[in-house]
Formats: structure tokens, sequence, C-alpha cells
């Protein structure tokens, strides 16, 4: 596959279209260069990071908020959003403290049975390799993920211990076909996947 962009059609077209509403509100929760919000289909999407770049990066019907995760989110009004996509980010915080202040901000900010959908590196896959990164801090495994979310009012939909390969650089398949065929066949997952794939649903206020 050519590039970033190309792969992450891919996974838009083929995997997370299935769990975004193209009705509905999207945010891109540490958006970076805006390879999801840029391809998925919403009728609204947000982009959130602290770089001011994200600006430049993000397609004209992506609205951006430049700030901290939890800073950008308390932006937001309660119950606003059906989805937030968490890729490859809370790795990066700083401490469990962090990570619990930023998901009790997604759970507020999504609509009554709104998801979050969480992939991000599981160490209990990768090991050491976690840390060929200087700023990846905070390791977590899938059982670390699924409680956290747990603690913050999400029930778990999905969870799935290995999903794509640890980083692009490794043995990923890189053309569209590839990819498409990997992204169906389960058993190269426990292969080759280094990251968990996680989905938490807020209660739809049904018992409120």
């Amino acid at each position: 596959m050519g590039g970033r962009i190309e792969l992450w059609q891919v996974l838009c077209q083929n995997w997370f279209s299935r769990y975004v509403p193209v009705d509905g509100v999207t945010l891109d929760l540490g958006a970076g260069a805006c390879e999801f919000i840029n391809n998925i289909v919403s009728v609204k999407k947000y982009a959130i990071d602290h770089n001011p770049d994200v600006t430049s990066f993000a397609g004209a019907d992506v609205t951006c908020i430049v700030a901290e995760l939890e800073v950008g989110l308390q932006s937001l009004e309660d119950n606003h959003v059906d989805r937030i996509v968490v890729s490859n980010v809370l790795e990066h915080l700083p401490n469990r403290e962090c990570l619990y202040a930023v998901l009790a901000e997604c759970y507020r900010v999504l609509k009554p049975g709104g998801k979050i959908i969480v992939m991000q590196p599981n160490i209990r896959v990768v090991k050491e390799r976690f840390y060929d990164y200087s700023d990846h801090s905070l390791p977590l495994t899938e059982k670390g993920m699924a409680e956290a979310l747990a603690s913050n009012g999400f029930s778990i939909e999905e969870l799935r211990a290995r999903f794509l390969p640890y980083t692009t650089k490794s043995r990923y398949p890189r053309w569209p076909a590839l990819v498409r065929l990997y992204l169906r066949c389960r058993p190269a997952h426990w292969f080759m996947g280094g990251q968990m794939f996680i989905v938490g649903q807020k209660g739809d206020g049904a018992d409120n």
C-alpha cells in the first residue's frame, strides 16, 4: 500500500464504517493527521488534537478543536456525539488519572447509546516493543483498558486482544486487496495483531 492515507481509506470503508452511522456525529479524539476522520462518512465530524497543525490536515467538513484531550472534550455539550474513535492515543497519556478524566468526559459528551471505539497497542502482546517509541508512557492490556472503560460507566460491546499489527512498519499487508483480506481473516489477527480493539457503549438511559 502506498501510504497511511490509502491505508485508512481501506480501514474506514471496510471496517470502521460498520461502527459509525453515516447520519450521526463522530469525534476523532487525538486526530493527528486526520486520516480517520477525513475518510469516514458522517453527517457531522469533529477532530480534537493539541497540535495546531490538525487544522491544516482536516477536511473542509471537519470541525477542529485545538486543545489537550480533556480540555477539548470539555468544550462539547452533554449527550452530543454518537461515536468517539480513539486510535493510538491513550498510550501517550501520562498516568491512570489522566486516562480516567478523559474517559469520563467521553462518557459525558456521548449520547445515550453512543459508543467509544478504542484501538491501541496491547502491552500483553507487544511487550517491551511498546517502549520503542519514546512518547509511549501508559501501557495497558486489553483487560486493563476494558476495566478503565467499565469504571467510567461504559459497557463493553466488543473486545479483541489482537487486531491490527503494532505498527505500519511491521509485517502489515500493503496493498488494498491484501488489507481487505486481512480484515476479514480473524486468524491472521492472532498471528500479526499487536493492537487491541474495544467498543464501549454508554447506557441508553431507559432506566433513568
